[in-house]
């Protein structure tokens, strides 16, 4: 079972959020600044919480988000002269996770609410047996990090350098081994369907990542970085990362990307879903959305949730819909209108003179 609700007050950008979630394929669309990677970053906490049972929610949320210094109630809602508290819940079914914390303007020292795990009310013993299973997820942030990998983790964990951490869990899901036999044939098309775009397999020796092909091993800092994301695409199913009832965050995928390939990450991401896999997906580019609009079936699952600010002292809204005709607002496509007819404008006054 993957995240079915979350619920934020005064967090970051959002006043109140109260937000259903796709047990697909969930796309996050909004103008910048309105917190789509901030939602799919405390998702992600979440499910680290979930995987590993000792970790503090509150720790791994200032690993991720990163505030100065490291201060936890600076994710508080910035309002002149208001003291505000935090709260933030995460659901799986009838299990949540629930964390609050207040701002420096109550405390100093603030102390989030430090729960180990998922916790239910009288959930049945079915329900209960599938939400305690450890939640598998990988978070994929706009900036390739395997041609950078070589001795970054060594470096992250024995000094303070500034980086999120979302950047050592990613190499520590991409260095994991292959999984041992067949991952069935569903899997096995869509690795072969990876490995035709990006030209070969993904190797590693040391820590240092290769792409194997007929012509040799070709380091990735020789590759395009495009080339890289859907490399890294291809460990995270190889290694079993990407498995039924995991979770995938993926932080604009479009990100040095040719839109020609967009239609192999759709179908991947699409039939991902199809086999159990929960994706968020937070994207600027109208390519991505057509073709998941163009590309998905009728069975398939998918969620469009339009993120929008009217006032800034109101905080961020958001629109759910199943249908990309009625995503509101709908910023990427208000563009690209706006573009085409300035085109069809310029096109008609040449054919004028």
């Amino acid at each position: 079972m993957g995240l079915t609700r979350v619920e934020l007050e005064n967090f970051t950008a959002f006043r109140s959020l109260k937000l259903d979630l796709c047990p697909g394929v969930n796309v996050l669309v909004g103008a910048n600044g309105t917190g789509k990677t901030h939602l799919m970053k405390v998702c992600y906490a979440a499910c680290n919480v979930s995987r590993n049972r000792g970790d503090d929610f509150g720790h791994k949320l200032v690993a991720v988000f990163l505030p100065s210094r490291r201060n936890l109630h600076r994710l508080v809602r910035r309002q002149e002269g208001v003291a505000g508290v935090a709260t933030i819940l995460v659901a799986r079914g009838a299990r949540q996770l629930k964390a609050s914390f207040v701002s420096h303007l109550v405390a100093s020292k603030p102390v989030p609410l430090r729960p180990s795990t998922f916790t239910a009310d009288e959930p049945d013993d079915d329900a209960e047996e599938r939400a305690s299973k450890s939640m598998e997820s990988v978070y994929i942030p706009p900036k390739e990090m395997l041609s950078n990998a070589p001795g970054f983790r060594s470096l992250y964990s024995n000094r303070e350098v500034h980086f999120e951490e979302v950047y050592r869990d990613i190499l520590d899901r991409a260095y994991l081994p292959a999984l041992r036999g067949p991952i069935g044939n569903d899997g096995e098309c869509l690795l072969e369907k990876l490995r035709e775009a990006i030209g070969g397999e993904v190797a590693v020796e040391g820590e240092e990542f290769f792409l194997r092909s007929e012509q040799g091993d070709l380091e990735f800092s020789l590759l395009a970085e495009g080339v890289r994301k859907l490399a890294l695409l291809w460990l995270l199913m190889r290694n079993g990362t990407l498995q039924p009832e995991s979770v995938l965050f993926w932080d604009e995928p479009e990100t040095n990307l040719n839109p020609k390939l967009f239609g192999v990450v759709t179908d991947v991401l699409l039939e991902l879903q199809r086999q159990g896999v929960q994706v968020f997906l937070a994207t600027h580019d109208y390519v991505v959305l057509k073709e998941l609009d163009l590309r998905a079936t009728a069975a398939d699952k998918v969620a469009y949730h339009a993120l929008y600010q009217k006032e800034p002292a109101r905080g961020v809204h958001c629109d759910t819909t199943y249908s990309y005709r009625d995503i509101h607002p709908n910023a990427i496509a208000d563009t690209f209108t706006n573009l085409y007819n300035r085109e069809i404008r310029r096109s008609l006054q040449g054919a004028a003179r």
